[in-house]
């Protein structure tokens, strides 16, 4: 029987990163935790959706390209959506009383959720009839650094921590990323700061094995949410290839790829028998593991694919003048071997045929990168918590 309980509020705006990071979190904490998951976006179709968890579905919200808060279900009244989920999220918190809180991405991001995640928090260090949770946040390597107020931003975030939080974990190894590098507080957030690795699911470090001969070029983009430019790219450059050193061609779309791009995709694989596309595979990795070579965005996930699986890998970062931590993450990855890294935006169809002849060539050398992630951070978790299981506000 499991004698603790951990509460994980995960949203997922634009991918699919965090979620399939977080699923992978509580995978490793139901071993000997009760999970109960806050879900604050749509499930995509072909997720793999963990089994041993309790799925608390909020009304979906999501980002728009400008950042706006948008209903992704059949509700449009935001304001009645944002009620909704603030009054189901202190509702679990009350039902639940959880020894841990951990709150994913806030409040170094997700600023537009604070409506929440203030009032959650709040509640928590307030105690839930009598048990007052641990509250750690979950970071990912890098964060966005390029923000117009991003010094404010900082110091709000850096404020938050020493008045709420009792950790912050990041999911890195640090040798290859550390807070630091992209989040510069005037004043330091005062709470502990655990380097739990890079988390990875556990089917995803499996070795890469011998090459079938018709092994593809493989393309990605993660959840495709922003894929539509990199796969129109990838089929130009594609036919640009040389004929006799040009590998067959499976795009994997990704669950959020609008209908009207994935109905290009399928119109330019039609009477293609070099060209395989799918929606979804269960699972992208071992995708990687027998393809040629891989072509993809450098979200945390695919970057870790593209590490675990050992394909030579080219990457075009997602990105624009705010989100500039896709072509920091490629930049550091291409740095140690990892992989190869086309400039952020730049999508031209030749050159990038000329980078994909380049990668056939390519021997990545990526081994010694810390990946053990989801178990440091339940081993982290644990010592937080320590035999005071349960604090009772005096």
């Amino acid at each position: 029987m499991n004698d603790r309980t951990l509460l994980v509020y995960c949203q997922h705006s634009v991918g699919i990163g965090h979620l399939t990071r977080s699923f992978t979190l509580a995978r490793a904490f139901s071993g000997h935790w009760r999970v109960v998951f806050l879900n604050g976006g749509p499930l995509p179709a072909g997720i793999d959706v963990p089994s041993c968890i309790e799925i608390v579905d909020l009304p979906p919200l999501g980002t728009n390209d400008g950042h706006a808060l948008v209903s992704r279900g059949a509700e449009q009244d935001i304001g009645a959506i944002r009620a909704q989920r603030r009054a189901t999220i202190l509702a679990t918190l009350d039902a639940v009383r959880p020894d841990v809180l951990m709150v994913e991405l806030f409040p170094f991001g997700r600023k537009k959720f604070a409506f929440e995640l203030l009032p959650l928090i709040k509640a928590a260090r307030r105690g839930v009839r009598g048990r007052v949770p641990r509250v750690v946040s979950s970071l990912r390597d890098l964060l966005v650094s390029a923000r117009p107020d991003q010094q404010a931003h900082d110091d709000r975030a850096s404020w938050l921590c020493r008045r709420y939080f009792d950790a912050v974990l990041v999911h890195a190894d640090p040798v290859l990323a550390r807070l630091e590098d992209t989040f510069r507080p005037r004043r330091a957030p005062g709470v502990p700061i655990h380097y739990t690795g890079f988390v990875v699911p556990d089917r995803a470090a499996t070795a890469r094995g011998a090459l079938a001969p018709d092994a593809p070029l493989l393309v990605s983009a993660g959840s495709g949410s922003v894929g539509g430019p990199l796969f129109r790219a990838a089929f130009a450059a594609h036919a640009r290839m040389p004929t006799a050193t040009r590998p067959p061609l499976h795009v994997v779309a990704g669950p959020f790829l609008g209908a009207d791009e994935w109905a290009w995709v399928q119109d330019a694989a039609r009477g293609r028998a070099d060209v395989r596309v799918d929606r979804a595979v269960p699972d992208l990795a071992a995708c990687m593991r027998a393809a040629r070579l891989s072509l993809s965005q450098c979200g945390y996930n695919s970057a870790l694919d593209i590490v675990v699986s050992g394909v030579p890998a080219l990457v075009a970062p997602y990105g624009d003048a705010r989100e500039n931590e896709q072509a920091n993450r490629a930049a550091r990855l291409a740095a140690v071997g990892a992989l190869r890294a086309m400039p952020a935006g730049d999508l031209d169809p030749a050159q990038l045929a000329r980078e994909l002849e380049a990668t056939l060539a390519f021997v990545p050398r990526a081994g010694g990168l810390d990946v053990n992630g989801a178990r440091r951070t339940v081993e982290a978790v644990d010592e937080l918590v320590g035999n005071d299981a349960v604090r009772v506000r005096a």
